[in-house]
């Protein structure tokens, strides 16, 4: 156990170096003006890595063969914190803040944070695309991961535009389904959703040949 612990240390060293690095920048901004106002990039941080976290959960549940309902579970939960990776990409909206006084500084520090939150999500829709193929035909993991990731590009619009987060589906599902009801008669959210979700997708296909070339 201690020795693989120690491997998936290692092979997750360049992400936790990235990682540090953007709470770093942050710090440093802090430094320069006193001011907390990016701290929230670190909470949606978090929230973009829990997909990786469920998604190494759910292959841990497969390989020791656990509860059925305990992997659906946890495929669920994968699914709904993924918006929570792309979203980071909106919070560029900030820079038009008052408190955003040094543009190029917090223009790099909102960037740099949404390619950690893009990198987790994407690592973890390889994780679940590899479990996919292995229990289905290719073809059909390739179908489900387009659909997936239109999935995620109607969550950040559920997010950034009607302000959901990802646990509003427990705490008020009833506003939730109405609000997604009414949502689905304007051409914005159709717009978004195939902007963000192609773009997931595309990226996910990218890194995933990739990979497949390398192996």
């Amino acid at each position: 156990m201690k020795i693989l612990l120690i491997k998936y240390f290692k092979n997750h060293i360049p992400l936790l170096v990235s990682l540090l690095f953007a709470l770093q920048i942050l710090m440093i901004r802090i430094q320069i003006t006193g001011s907390l106002f990016f701290t929230f990039l670190v909470w949606n941080l978090f929230l973009a890595a829990l997909p990786y976290f469920f998604s190494q959960m759910l292959k841990y549940l497969i390989a020791h063969k656990t509860n059925k309902i305990v992997q659906f579970f946890t495929f669920g939960l994968w699914l709904l914190f993924l918006p929570n990776s792309p979203y980071i990409i909106t919070d560029l909206v900030h820079l038009q803040n008052e408190n955003a006084s040094l543009i190029w500084l917090d223009m790099l520090i909102v960037f740099v944070y949404a390619i950690n939150g893009l990198l987790l999500g994407l690592f973890s829709m390889i994780d679940i695309y590899q479990i996919l193929k292995d229990k289905y035909e290719t073809k059909n993991a390739n179908f489900f991961m387009i659909y997936l990731s239109l999935l995620c590009g109607y969550g950040v619009y559920l997010g950034r535009f009607l302000r959901f987060n990802s646990w509003d589906l427990f705490t008020k599902p009833l506003v939730v389904g109405y609000n997604i009801i009414q949502s689905l008669t304007h051409y914005n959210v159709w717009a978004m959703t195939f902007a963000f979700g192609g773009l997931v997708w595309i990226l996910f296909w990218i890194l995933q040949t990739k990979i497949v070339k390398q192996n």
